[in-house]
């Protein structure tokens, strides 16, 4: 049974309280990323890989967070939650971030990797034999494809896509017409890589690269022939790339999307990144040209993109600076000779990812594809890749005979294109393939497989907190749910014809479904706790989940907790819920764990005496995971793979001193160090690593 020490009842709340900022919290949750880049324990290419981790990460808050402080901003009124100090403020927060980010790349992190001889090699660094390399290089490579734009009348600023790179020049002398147009800009290709090594001819033995855009800056001068080179920069824009698609308007949701994505790149500039010697001059007529205010102009010590340092650490051969291979288990549950249709007669499997391999999930597919008494196949893609073995399963049971359906959800954020690319080949050989319900993003994961046994049809399913995404499934922490439970599986049978049909929903007997039943059943089980709570009973609730920023739910955390619920959350990522504040939320500790892997699985336990209760789920506590997503909630009731999760998912967590971190009642996080304990040798995730990697052996 978990437990901690109870906490003591507070006294009831003078006042409201405020719930924390959901913005500034996702880029706390990115200021605890960046942290993994600062450590001294963590291998050198890892460090930098969680640079540009943490790069990305705002990359994506620009393009879907950043817009409406804009607008409120430039108009200079408040327009619902935004204002322009909710912009000045978000700026502020940015901008700290990023000088860290590029303080740590400058002084620490490049410094280190030279010492070992790895070094990016600046122009003025170049010896003459590596100049004369890269000349060539730029000749043969670069230069047939850069089309130089001076900027006048007839040539209007060219359209610049979403973060890509460019650069911008000030010319001084006469075009060849003899006029004195000035400006002129430099589009990168991005089939070019943005990093180069060199040969070993020139790097006398040493990791020597080149950035692309070193290339291009030694080389300006060669592409504005009988010109003069002045001031120029390196730039790039982050714009809005949010898809919107009015639904209600549209007769086919998947062209409409589809001619959405060719103008994702072109939304409205939200940031602007230059060099940091980019004269005022540039930098302001780059901001007048993008309509954005100062505050929005990030000045940046090194490359104006660090998410492209991934092909550094993809360069550098030293294995020895990466974290150890580790190889994940075959599912300790799988008899790995015996049928799953068997196995699940008898018993339910649980596959903790990345721990155990996600190839468990793809044998209990192929099984059912190979298997002629299976009829029929229904499946839920949120997000799969773009070379996904599972797909090419599907694939092969429509061409074995079997009903296959697919649920593809198309507003998948940034992989629309590879979903829209899989309906239509799944539709073209003749799966049913439908798009859930208007206005609902489906983000169930569930797998359905019906199969006939004598005289009747027997159901068996897959359920999961993640994604059917064999790439991911080795990078993010999730729980996937095989059964054959009947009153499970009938369930989701029921949603798969719901999907399809929109017709009306039976009453579940298992699957707590959204947006129907999900959001009120939660809120009821944490008040049921709560009365329980006041009433003298021993009650618990540990929550682990990506996000929590529904108001209804925190709120009800709240009442529970000055009831006398002891609550632990573990929440990645944003949190809005205000933890330890004395007289409000003294019982609630809220926890973040950020570690090699991106803790993705949800797991919702609930205790009132002895009488215990564990959910698993695809959904975070969000408000558009209650009310604008499918979504399921389903209970583990084997009360030994209950355990399992309990021991695995919560108490590993709760214990971690090395990778948590707490939030405080002043909002803020600290790395969490249990008191008069020394920090454990290992957090939670390389205590599973080791764990199945033992686990494994014995398979072997």
């Amino acid at each position: 049974m978990l437990s901690i020490l109870r906490s003591p009842t507070p006294q009831a709340p003078a006042k409201a309280l405020d719930l924390l900022d959901r913005d500034h919290s996702i880029l706390a949750f990115n200021e605890r990323v960046l942290n993994w880049a600062v450590r001294d324990d963590v291998p050198l290419l890892e460090r930098l890989r969680y640079l540009c981790i943490v790069s990305s990460n705002l990359d994506e808050f620009f393009e879907v967070r950043a817009e409406p402080h804009l607008i409120a901003y430039q108009a200079k009124e408040r327009k619902g939650l935004f204002s322009v100090g909710s912009f000045e403020r978000l700026a502020a927060a940015v901008h700290d971030i990023v000088a860290r980010q590029y303080a740590l790349y400058n002084e620490k992190l490049m410094p280190a990797f030279e010492k070992l001889g790895i070094k990016i090699v600046s122009h003025g660094d170049r010896n003459p034999a590596q100049r004369q390399w890269v000349k060539q290089y730029f000749e043969r490579e670069v230069r047939p494809l850069l089309i130089p734009v001076g900027l006048d009348p007839s040539h209007p600023f060219p359209q610049v896509a979403n973060k890509s790179l460019n650069f911008i020049v000030r010319l001084g002398g006469k075009d060849a017409f003899g006029r004195e147009n000035e400006i002129a800009i430099v589009k990168v290709p991005r089939v070019l890589p943005r990093l180069i090594s060199l040969p070993a001819k020139v790097s006398g033995g040493k990791t020597l690269i080149v950035s692309l855009s070193s290339v291009i800056r030694a080389h300006l001068g060669e592409l504005f022939v009988g010109r003069h080179v002045g001031q120029f920069s390196q730039f790039r824009v982050t714009r809005h790339s949010d898809l919107a698609v009015d639904e209600d308007d549209v007769k086919n949701l998947r062209m409409a999307l589809r001619q959405g994505l060719v103008h994702r790149h072109y939304g409205q500039a939200v940031r602007l990144e230059v060099s940091a010697g980019c004269s005022d001059y540039l930098s302001d007529f780059l901001l007048k040209q993008f309509v954005l205010p100062s505050k929005a102009l990030y000045r940046v010590q090194g490359p104006v993109n660090l998410g492209r340092l991934t092909q550094f650490i993809d360069l550098v051969d030293r294995p020895e600076l990466c974290f150890a291979a580790y190889k994940a288990s075959y599912p300790v549950q799988i008899n790995a000779g015996q049928s799953f249709f068997e196995q699940l007669k008898t018993r339910d499997i649980l596959i903790h990812q990345p721990f155990e391999s996600f190839k468990g999930v793809l044998d209990f597919l192929c099984e059912a594809v190979h298997d002629p008494k299976v009829l029929a196949i229904k499946q839920t893609i949120y997000r799969t890749g773009t070379d996904s073995e599972l797909m090419d399963l599907l694939r092969e049971a429509v061409r074995r005979g079997k009903e296959v359906t697919v649920v593809v959800e198309l507003k998948a954020r940034f992989d629309e294109e590879a979903n829209i690319n899989w309906a239509e080949m799944l539709e073209s050989i003749g799966a049913q393939v439908v798009y859930g319900v208007v206005g609902l993003k489906t983000h169930a994961k569930m797998m359905l497989v019906t199969r006939r046994e004598g005289k009747s049809l027997k159901r068996y399913g897959h359920l999961s907190t993640g994604n059917y995404n064999p790439r991911t499934a080795r990078l993010y922490t999730d729980v996937s749910h095989i059964t054959a439970d009947p009153a499970l599986t009938s369930d989701m049978e029921h949603v798969f014809v719901h999907l399809a049909s929109q017709s009306k929903l039976p009453r579940l007997r298992k699957l707590w479904f959204a947006p129907f039943y999900l959001h009120k059943n939660l809120i009821a089980r944490i008040d049921a706790l709560g009365t329980a709570a006041s009433q003298g009973k021993d009650t618990r609730i540990v929550v682990k989940m990506n996000s929590l920023t529904d108001e209804a739910l925190i709120h009800s955390l709240m009442r529970a907790g000055l009831q006398g619920v002891r609550i632990d959350l573990i929440v990645r990522g944003a949190c809005m819920l205000p933890a330890q504040v004395p007289g409000h939320t003294d019982n609630i500790r809220v926890r973040s764990v950020i570690g090699r892997f991106l803790e993705h699985s949800r797991v919702f336990y609930f205790r009132e005496g002895e009488v215990d209760e564990l959910y698993l789920s695809s959904a975070d506590w969000m408000n558009r995971n209650m009310v604008r997503r499918v979504e399921v909630a389903w209970p583990v009731t084997d009360p030994v793979l209950r355990q399992r999760l309990v021991d695995e998912c919560l108490v590993a967590y709760l214990h971690d001193g090395v990778d948590s971190w707490e939030l405080g009642p002043d909002g803020k996080y600290t790395r969490y160090a249990p008191a008069g304990k020394k920090s454990p040798a290992q957090g939670a995730q390389a205590a599973l690593m080791a764990r199945y990697a033992d686990l494994g052996k014995d398979q072997d």
